[in-house]
């Protein structure tokens, strides 16, 4: 069975027609129509991926083919073919809904490929976070996870599955991805959902003050035990108990904890019978657990016990999909904290975020969010609203941007391309337009057209 994607060309012109069949026919199923009713006769007897079409037509213009596509056969993807005196036509059909467009004459096949390429991927991902989404059990609860990547919803799937089983589970990622939100997840979703979620983190206590916390202790223990206290184990009895940064702890407690896990029982600090109880445990951590037994620094038996089922959550940099979607969410949350209007992200800034490194991931993302929000003179959050210490690092990261440029739209790669393009340009001349136009070839009018649209002010630069 042939499983090459399948293209339909719409475009009046007989040559246009022959070169790109001739050229895509080799890695994709091709046909073409004449006129846009003859492409929406092939539309009707044959399943295609991609649709692409001129925008200048007798009859029906590509514009008016486009609204029809997406009413009627809203999976298919738009590529818009346009000619140099068509480019604002097909900004405008991309506002409308088509996803790229392809100027002709081709010169370069290449870059052609890579369009439909990077289109038939989203087509793909689509499907499969589509997939995924309708696996999910009707009374699933998403709790407060933001993400709309493959990435997150293959982990929601797993959730799903592992939730209602009472078995260990270890969560694994750098710190700021979220580790304590998928485990209050898993409880949410668990039969224990009814008792107490209980979150602790180990790394954050001595260790004798984390033993009495979480097995408790006897009046006179020690020198602050003025009186018996139970411990987070039986606060959370018949419910989950969530232990951040396990591998920040001593051997020697990593020894009870093992024996809690192994007999169900907790001793308190200055007690001498043993406590039956019930809890499931979720552990965590931000360090290369595995590296950690290695090394000696964690016990293997409890690395074994904990790690029955492991939930690794990957960077943010790795998801960058997610970043506009946790980013709004931010924005609404701290406009509403801080009394304002819900305020707007601007394309330029969010081109910074997404080519940000994000080493803090989600956590670090809330609250450079917050800054912005703070910082905002207006209803929208302009780059230079941002932390300081993001726009230092894109501005000097090119290698960075030019990888993070292939994970973007193309409209949105070559933005934030020419944005940085102006700004080194300005940084160069010390803010001189004329000599910037001069040395740049850009007429001085159209690099003022940039200014307005990148909000960039050349006297910044002087």
């Amino acid at each position: 069975m042939d499983d090459k994607p399948r293209i339909l060309v719409v475009d009046d012109e007989e040559d246009t027609r022959d070169i790109f069949k001739r050229h895509l026919d080799n890695y994709y199923d091709v046909d073409t129509a004449v006129s846009a009713e003859d492409a929406l006769y092939a539309l009707e007897n044959k399943s295609y991926h991609i649709v692409m079409t001129d925008l200048v037509m007798p009859s029906m213009s590509g514009l008016e083919l486009l609204p029809i596509i997406k009413k009627k056969y809203p999976q298919i993807a738009v590529i818009v073919i346009s000619g140099k005196a068509s480019i604002k036509t097909a900004v405008e059909a991309i506002k409308n809904g088509a996803e790229d467009f392809i100027e002709k004459p081709v010169e370069d096949h290449e870059i052609m490929n890579l369009t439909i390429d990077r289109i038939m991927k989203l087509h793909w991902q689509s499907e499969e976070i589509a997939r995924l989404r309708k696996r999910l059990s009707d009374d699933f609860e998403r709790s407060n996870i933001v993400g709309n990547s493959i990435e997150i919803q293959k982990l929601m799937e797993k959730v799903n599955l592992i939730a209602p089983l009472d078995t260990t589970v270890m969560i694994t990622g750098e710190t700021g991805v979220g580790k304590e939100l998928f485990a209050d997840l898993i409880w949410k979703n668990s039969k224990r959902k009814d008792k107490r979620f209980v979150a602790v983190n180990c790394g954050s206590l001595p260790e004798t003050l984390l033993e009495s916390t979480l097995f408790g202790h006897k009046k006179g223990s020690f020198t602050d035990a003025i009186r018996d206290k139970i411990g987070y184990f039986q606060e959370a009895n018949g419910g989950t108990l969530f232990l951040d940064e396990l591998t920040e702890t001593s051997p020697a407690f990593q020894i009870k904890l093992l024996r809690v896990l192994e007999k169900g029982v907790i001793r308190q600090v200055g007690g001498d019978t043993d406590i039956s109880v019930d809890v499931r445990i979720i552990t965590a951590s931000n360090k290369d657990i595995e590296s950690e037994v290695k090394n000696g620094n964690f016990r293997e038996d409890l690395f074994y016990r904990i790690n029955v089922v492991n939930l690794h959550i990957p960077p943010l940099r790795e998801r960058s999909g997610d970043i506009l979607l946790l980013a709004q969410e931010f924005t609404k949350e701290h406009s509403k904290k801080h009394n304002k209007p819900v305020i707007k992200i601007s394309e330029a800034a969010l081109s910074v975020l997404i080519n940000y490194e994000w080493k803090g991931n989600v956590r670090e993302l809330k609250n450079a969010i917050e800054h912005s929000v703070i910082m905002t003179r207006h209803n929208i959050i302009l780059p230079e609203d941002l932390p300081a210490s993001i726009l230092n690092s894109t501005a000097g990261s090119n290698d960075n941007t030019d990888m993070r440029l292939l994970h973007l739209p193309y409209f949105e790669a070559r933005d934030l391309f020419d944005r940085k393009y102006v700004e080194e340009l300005l940084t160069k001349h010390k803010g001189d337009v004329t000599k910037a136009a001069e040395a740049s070839g850009i007429k001085r009018q159209n690099l003022y057209d940039r200014f307005n649209k990148y909000n960039i002010d050349p006297n910044k630069y002087r």
